[in-house]
């Protein structure tokens, strides 16, 4: 069997992580790479929620998420299945490692864009290289945020924005892809079909 990467889409409580977790149920050895941290309590019950849904078996990487690129590799070694939940949180980690000004300078922060949308590029690249050839799944979660309003401030608009480019790298990237609505998942990409 080919590597895989399957690519989940939606919308605040669509339902997208629950789903990406049952597509990763059943498939070998799995590991959570959990990229959110708790900064407060909401976020911190938020977390719970998500451990608690996780098998047992299930192991979980939550190193420094802005090392994710240079450390897939490894991760993709010692596990069938990767399930990356979520970009979403990738990017806002990146976005806060930034000097406090990144966001209002126009050369600074067309600077810092590029970096982290290679930074995303290069966790594909990582797993691509990993897998090569072997049954290897690599299941990425992001948000949706451009159906919305557009925010406010403008470091509200710079992530929006970013996350909208980083979702389009994803998706090209991505064997396959599912928009979740409401619970239900439409997919939006499929893998062609085998030659025979």
């Amino acid at each position: 069997m080919e590597p895989c990467i399957t690519f989940v889409i939606g919308g605040a409580r669509s339902g997208k992580s629950a789903f990406a977790e049952n597509l990763a149920r059943g498939s070998g050895e799995v590991i959570y790479i959990a990229t959110a941290r708790a900064g407060d309590p909401e976020m911190s019950s938020r977390i719970a929620a998500h451990r608690s849904r996780r098998p047992d078996e299930w192991s979980t990487w939550e190193g420094d998420v802005l090392s994710l690129p240079d450390e897939l590799e490894k991760i993709s070694a010692a596990y069938n299945t990767m399930l990356f939940d979520s970009l979403s949180m990738y990017l806002s980690a990146a976005m806060f490692a930034l000097p406090e000004n990144a966001g209002e300078d126009e050369t600074l922060w067309s600077s810092a864009e590029k970096k982290i949308l290679e930074g995303v590029r290069g966790i594909f690249a990582a797993f691509s290289a990993s897998a090569n050839g072997r049954d290897k799944r690599l299941i990425v979660v992001s948000d949706e945020v451009g159906c919305g309003i557009v925010p406010h401030y403008p470091i509200g608009r710079r992530f929006r924005d970013l996350l909208g480019l980083a979702n389009q790298i994803a998706a090209r990237a991505s064997d396959e892809a599912a928009l979740v609505v409401a619970g239900i998942p439409l997919w939006i990409k499929t893998r062609a079909p085998e030659k025979s």
